[in-house]
């Protein structure tokens, strides 16, 4: 059975920081890339950060170059999410996403964690 099982959030205060953890079962990880995406209420999903699978290349929202850092463990089955100068529009729900390239229509959720930024 897949799952892939979001934790680390919570509240904080704008400046601060947090980590995300995705922890990954019933699925071949390593062939898999790996992201993170957010939603705020009212608005649409959008992609945050990936990391590809084989050589760990990582891309970022723009909104969150040089704050969050993604990061992956293949033999811990986890993906993470390093966010740092948080600021209150960064207060979302945070999904992990698995994606298998070249293979359209296989890819797994997480059930969300909450990020609130307030003081």
């Amino acid at each position: 059975q897949v799952q892939l099982v979001e934790s680390g959030g919570g509240l904080v205060q704008p400046g601060g920081s947090l980590r995300l953890s995705c922890a990954a079962s019933g699925f071949s990880f390593s062939l898999y890339r790996m992201s993170w995406y957010r939603q705020a209420p009212g608005k649409e999903r959008e992609l945050v950060a990936l990391i590809t699978s084989a050589a760990g290349t990582t891309n970022y929202a723009d909104s969150v170059k040089g704050r969050f850092t993604i990061s992956r463990d293949n033999a811990k089955n986890t993906v993470y999410l390093q966010m740092n100068s948080l600021k209150s529009e960064d207060t979302a729900v945070y999904y992990c996403n698995a994606y298998r390239v070249g293979f359209p229509g296989v890819k797994y959720w997480g059930q969300g964690t909450q990020v609130t930024v307030s003081s």
